[in-house]
């Protein structure tokens, strides 16, 4: 039994799914520069094909999302997390050598971001569903926010990482720094102990792939406080897909900048994020973890419409000083409403719920990010940012239709709604 004190960097376990899940990050946060620029520097792309590859990336969350989480639930979480990686480094591969060889294509980088992305879902919902196996209920917040400082830790490092590779070596090495990333993160996972989940019943006869989904989906739908933070969520990256769709096109032909640049703006984002993954466990205890939840989305979320302003006024000095404050409330939200979820599930439901929430979640991501393809390409790019920004500053209105009002905690029972 885990103690409250209980110290995660000693915790052998967790410290290796962490030092993984950074690996990971950041190479996936390199990529999510390093792809569009290539596709903007070697195939012209426009602004729709834009829209078609950032949703590609996200679409699997829509296709496999739901049975993700049965499986998860049923199969060794471990092994999965290291098929993923394993997966994503086969498929990002390719990529260096269809530009040494040149037959890049815009179908074959898309299919690349597809496949990862299939891979990736696996890998996001597994180690949520890991977490609480490793770490005791009272280190959630603590474990998450690690794991979230190194998120934003990446999201810092991988856009400049990047944005300068792809300007000094070329995109083919660009691309090959993310695969090597996928390889480190698998080679640490390979050296994992696995942990026991909550035992399973196997031999039940009424073992039924959709009837454990709809249990997932019930279990969230029917939850007043899992409901709300999902809507929530849900709205957030719908107008994220749309600004996203955009965003590269718009730092790089509205606001003129080079691609280390791009790089390095958006690199402030995860800086912030750092700052706030060291401080999220403190603001928790200070605010109330549940409290936490709607402060830090209704205080900094709102900011995005700045966004689209510097183009007219403040430039790229707006840009980075909105897109850093954004990134450091969406830090502390992340990690309140994630320790929420896992405290508040059933552990035999964790993969589940951790999937159906990604589901309705981040199936809105492809939506918003083929919408802003067709906003950019009718009405223009800048339109198309600002559609998407305001958006995302109302977010957070959906939080008034949760219980978290009235509470300063998150609820200890993990049946409580």
């Amino acid at each position: 039994m885990k103690t409250r004190t209980e110290n995660l960097v000693r915790n052998r376990g967790f410290r290796m799914l962490w030092a993984a899940e950074s690996v990971s990050q950041v190479g996936f946060m390199a990529a999510q520069t390093t792809v569009p620029l290539i596709a903007v520097a070697l195939l012209a792309v426009s602004p729709f094909e834009m829209g078609v590859l950032t949703a590609a990336g996200t679409i699997s969350f829509l296709l496999i999302g739901l049975p993700a989480g049965v499986w998860l639930d049923r199969l060794n979480v471990l092994r999965c997390l290291v098929w993923a990686s394993l997966v994503r480094l086969a498929v990002i591969s390719t990529v260096p050598i269809a530009i040494w060889a040149g037959f890049l294509s815009f179908p074959q980088l898309t299919t690349v971001v597809l496949i990862a992305g299939a891979a990736g879902v696996f890998f996001d919902v597994g180690y949520q569903s890991y977490v609480p196996r490793l770490v005791s209920r009272s280190s959630l917040v603590d474990g998450n926010g690690k794991l979230e400082a190194s998120r934003s830790t990446a999201q810092a490092a991988g856009p400049a990482l990047g944005g300068g590779l792809v300007q000094g070596v070329g995109g083919a090495l660009a691309v090959g720094a993310t695969a090597l990333c996928y390889a480190i993160s698998s080679l640490i996972l390979l050296r994992m102990r696995p942990v026991a989940g909550p035992p399973k019943d196997e031999e039940r006869a009424d073992r039924h792939l959709w009837r454990e989904i709809r249990e997932g989906l019930r279990f969230v739908s029917t939850h007043r406080v899992l409901r709300s933070l999902t809507l929530c969520s849900a709205s957030l990256l719908l107008f994220t897909g749309i600004a996203n769709a955009v965003l590269v096109l718009f730092l790089a032909r509205s606001l003129l900048l080079s691609s280390a640049e791009v790089g390095l703006v958006l690199a402030a984002g995860g800086l912030s994020g750092v700052l706030a993954g060291i401080v999220v466990g403190r603001a928790g205890r200070i605010f109330g973890t549940a409290r936490l939840i709607w402060l830090a989305a209704g205080l900094t979320w709102p900011l995005a419409v700045l966004l689209p302003l510097s183009q007219a006024w403040g430039g790229v000095a707006l840009f980075a000083v909105a897109w850093s404050v954004i990134g450091f409330g969406s830090v502390l939200f992340n990690v309140a409403q994630v320790s929420c979820r896992q405290a508040l599930c059933p552990p035999g439901l964790l993969g589940r719920m951790n999937a159906t929430v990604r589901f309705l979640t981040w199936s809105a991501l492809p939506a918003g990010g083929l919408l802003g393809g067709v906003l950019g390409e009718s009405w223009g790019i800048g339109t198309a940012f600002l559609v998407g920004a305001v958006g995302m500053g109302l977010s957070p209105l959906w939080l008034f239709f949760t219980p978290l009002w009235r509470m300063r905690d998150i609820p200890d029972r993990p049946d409580e709604g």
